[in-house]
């Protein structure tokens, strides 16, 4: 017996909605790679300085900080303002430090807007894992941007963020506009 998508058998009652499955975020939500070594040699910000740009997602370098794209965004273009130096928490970070990560926050907003429209942001850190930092031994700074209106009915009911871009691409756009 053929069945289509709406008749697949063991899926329920045929409802008439489309299925948009995300299975690359089940490795986000059961914390798959993620660092438990709290040392530089197990910490992703610290591998990710050492591969290409593109590699990396890396959308901009600097003397101390660098200016990465997430790998689980909560919108297209959230990006992550990292020191290189592998500190956990913002009252260890040099003055160059929180100098150069002022800027290149700064220097985000205005990326975003330029590359995305962004006609708003979430800029902040999570400082500790009670706080809900990921990777909580190493400081980074996110950089959201928002939309009117992109909080829809997908992460809201679906549990679902529907990203328009692909990571590589909005990396490249941002790339760009940050040299401007």
């Amino acid at each position: 017996m053929l069945l289509d998508m709406h008749d697949q058998a063991g899926a329920g009652e045929p409802d008439n909605f489309e299925r948009l499955w995300t299975p690359h975020r089940m490795a986000y939500i059961k914390g798959e790679n993620k660092p438990i070594d709290t040392s530089p040699d197990g910490c992703p910000f610290d591998a990710i300085p050492e591969m290409s740009d593109e590699d990396g997602l890396v959308v901009a370098r600097g003397e101390v900080v660098y200016a990465v794209l997430n790998l689980y965004p909560y919108n297209s273009g959230h990006l992550m303002v990292v020191p290189y130096r592998h500190v956990s928490d913002y009252d260890q970070l040099t003055a160059a430090e929180i100098v150069e990560l002022g800027e290149f926050t700064q220097r985000a907003l205005r990326a975003l807007r330029e590359a995305s429209g962004a006609q708003g942001f979430n800029v902040g850190m999570n400082l500790g894992h009670v706080a809900g930092a990921g990777i909580a031994a190493h400081l980074h700074q996110h950089v959201v941007p928002r939309w009117g209106g992109d909080t829809n009915f997908m992460p809201v009911v679906a549990r679902t963020k529907v990203l328009p871009q692909l990571l590589r691409d909005t990396r490249r756009l941002l790339a760009e506009a940050w040299r401007d």
